[in-house]
């Protein structure tokens, strides 16, 4: 074996080494969230844990109506079917108790941990790219989400997973894979299908071609179609079963409304038959029925819905306390006020100093020789710098905005920025479809949670050097 073959198998050997150690580094505090803090499930973990169970038993995704006296199936499909799916998987072979959830979840970020170090390592070098899988294992909210059932987590490895496939394997397989990986993503988080068209970065990156290319162009309609080959066997059961079409579920309009309504405010808020929707029969005709509605909101009020827009993303990526509030719902004697108070302040601390670091990860150390790369990179610095100033101290913290910087700089053809490969940008679509999404909807902070993984890796970025230091 030659001297350069032994340098390689060494170096794989470390980096087995160091996936192992991050997994159980990631592991270990999420196992005993999920053992000591796991409870009954509140608010949407409800109903995920639900469609498990009965996933679980055979009866579907469904529920059961009382007609004249007789239990009636009732098929639904309000909420994305995949985490309640993923979840049913682990109820059937290990029991259906709120610790087998639990420790799917743990099992889900520990995972989370180790494809984020992968797909670093494809945009960073080997010490960078372990520093973001270490933020990632070690974050303090996605370590308690371990005891909450929601689906962030599993839609973040799911996606970031299809990034790391279609930049890990030769195109086209990498392509295909990919897009395969965010339909099923898709059936999680819808929003994922958003994503597909950025894998032609891979692609364009692969042969050399431009975003205005053909080639280009021909792989973002590949990797489109196929994304939705995993979804459409779950449109069709919908088209089958339910009143009417739906592509993955039915809250599409619902949330459309709650964000465009007159009673709106930029987060959740419950709507009421008596607000537009009262004489509704089946799941999709009352879906449909608030699209048309939130659409004739917008178009009443386009200002009103647009005013609404930093408040969504304030709701969004200024704060983290949803996996606490959570806890603290499902069991109140275990967070008093003090440890909720405290545990609010760790998350949103943490999660804050990442956004912050996030920021560095679009702008590459300033070099000594005054140049045109310099002043751009040193403009940024201070536009980055007065973000974060400015979102620390306030008397209202306003953080969407660093998000916002985040997702947009990279793609600006600046002199002497740090690079950007397909898998730094396609980690940055997540976080751009995701402020897209939210802007559009509603805000709150348990969002961001899908794509806490990309501030890291942007973190663990920050202050490359540039390109033309090469």
């Amino acid at each position: 074996m030659s001297d350069a073959a032994r340098g390689r198998a060494g170096h794989g050997s470390l980096d087995v080494l160091f996936g192992a150690l991050l997994f159980v580094v990631a592991l270990v505090p999420r196992v005993l969230v999920a053992v000591f803090w796991s409870a009954e499930p509140v608010w949407d973990g409800h109903y995920y844990d639900f469609g498990a169970r009965r996933l679980a038993q055979g009866a579907g995704y469904s529920d059961d109506l009382t007609i004249a006296g007789h239990l009636v199936w009732h098929p639904w499909c309000h909420y994305p079917v995949g985490y309640s799916a993923f979840l049913a998987v682990f109820y059937k072979l290990f029991g259906d108790g709120h610790a087998v959830a639990a420790v799917a979840n743990a099992l889900t970020g520990a995972a989370l941990a180790v494809v984020t170090w992968a797909l670093a390592r494809h945009a960073l070098s080997p010490a960078r790219a372990r520093v973001a899988g270490l933020l990632v294992a070690l974050h303090p909210g996605l370590i308690l989400y371990a005891a909450l059932l929601m689906s962030e987590p599993l839609a973040a490895l799911l996606t970031l997973t299809a990034f790391w496939a279609a930049v890990a394997l030769r195109p086209p397989r990498g392509l295909v894979a990919g897009a395969l990986l965010l339909g099923v993503a898709a059936l999680v988080r819808p929003q994922a299908l958003l994503c597909a068209p950025f894998l032609a970065l891979v692609a364009a990156r692969a042969s050399g071609s431009t975003w205005r290319s053909p080639v280009t162009w021909t792989a973002a309609a590949i990797a489109c179609a196929v994304a939705l080959v995993p979804v459409l066997p779950w449109t069709a059961r919908n088209c089958r079963v339910m009143d009417g079409c739906a592509l993955v579920s039915t809250n599409a309009g619902w949330n459309l409304a709650i964000g465009a309504f007159p009673r709106a405010t930029g987060r959740f808020e419950t709507l009421r038959s008596s607000d537009g929707c009262a004489d509704v029969t089946g799941q999709v005709q009352q879906d449909r029925c608030w699209l048309d509605y939130g659409l004739a909101q917008i178009r009443a009020r386009p200002w009103h819905w647009l005013a609404l827009v930093p408040a969504k993303l304030g709701f969004t990526f200024d704060h983290e306390s949803f996996a606490v509030e959570y806890l603290h719902e499902a069991r109140p004697e275990a967070w008093p006020d003090g440890r909720r108070a405290q545990g609010r302040a760790t998350t949103t601390l943490f999660h804050r100093l990442l956004l912050a670091g996030a920021a560095l990860g679009c702008i590459a150390f300033p070099r000594s020789r005054p140049s045109p790369a310099t002043v751009a990179q040193g403009a940024l610095l201070v536009v980055a710098g007065a973000l974060v100033a400015l979102a620390f101290t306030v008397d209202t913290p306003v953080f969407w905005p660093i998000a916002l910087f985040v997702a947009v700089v990279p793609w600006l053809p600046l002199p002497g920025r740090p690079p950007s490969p397909p898998a730094l940008l396609l980690p940055l679509a997540l976080l751009a479809t995701t402020l897209v999404t939210h802007a559009v909807f509603f805000g709150e902070d348990r969002y961001h949670m899908v794509v806490t993984p990309v501030l890291a890796l942007m973190a663990a970025a920050a202050l490359r050097r540039s390109e033309a230091a090469g």
